[in-house]
């Protein structure tokens, strides 16, 4: 390490001064070889804002040359400096109930989660508008449609979420909602696994429900006991008391 450089402590607070002020400026921390005649001189940052942060003042001097001169002055953080959370995109930040009324959320047009609804509209636009109110019919007249890795997220996630099988309520229910005279069924590839809740006294009235759910609203649930017939009273005409 050049003794001469690091000995310039007084020079490197001077540099820190002048671009901070004195109040900023703390004590010295150590110093930091970077290269032949160059050191890096550390102060405490006395900033509210900047806990654990510390200014750095660069000094190096030229081969041969006595006079030690200040390269940059600049503030860096520390191990235990409050430092900002990395970057991160906002596809990656977004999570399920972020969007809010008005709020638009773009679809990738590469998006793995969805697939090429229909081709041939380009090429012929007549013949295409001659069938598309059948397409739109079948459910074929979208740009786009969900893909099969799409829809094995969609299954995943709904089947682990709370129309799954694995729920205190699903559990005790007393049959599945396979069984049950409520259950809408989806079409499509989501059919063979899931429907749709059509009691409006069950928990998942509108709402996706795997066919191995269930819940106390069964319609197959109880039989509602019959009416017991009315009896006529039995009056004894034959016996008294004694009064």
């Amino acid at each position: 390490m050049d003794a001469l450089c690091a000995a310039a402590v007084d020079l490197a607070r001077d540099a820190a001064v002048e671009v901070t002020g004195a109040d900023q400026v703390g004590d010295h921390l150590g110093i930091t070889p970077d290269d032949d005649r160059v050191v890096t001189h550390y102060f405490d940052c006395l900033s509210t804002g900047y806990h654990g942060w510390r200014w750095a003042a660069t000094v190096a001097r030229a081969s041969r040359a006595k006079v030690v001169t200040v390269d940059e002055v600049v503030l860096l953080p520390s191990t235990e400096a409050l430092l900002a959370p990395a970057w991160v995109p906002w596809s990656e930040r977004l999570r399920p109930g972020d969007l809010r009324t008005g709020d638009l959320l773009p679809t990738p047009a590469d998006d793995e989660r969805l697939d090429p609804g229909y081709t041939g509209a380009e090429e012929e636009p007549d013949e295409f508008a001659q069938i598309s109110p059948v397409a739109y019919e079948l459910g074929l007249g979208r740009p786009r449609v969900l893909s099969q890795y799409g829809a094995e997220l969609a299954a995943r996630r709904w089947y682990a979420g709370e129309g799954g099988p694995h729920t205190p309520m699903a559990e005790s229910a007393p049959a599945q909602c396979s069984t049950c005279g409520f259950l809408v069924s989806l079409r499509g590839a989501l059919r063979p696994g899931f429907g749709v809740c059509a009691n409006e006294y069950s928990p998942s009235d509108g709402r996706v429900v795997s066919l191995d759910h269930g819940c106390g609203a069964h319609s197959e649930a109880a039989v509602m006991p019959a009416l017991a017939e009315a009896v006529s009273p039995i009056v004894d005409e034959f016996g008294y008391d004694d009064v």
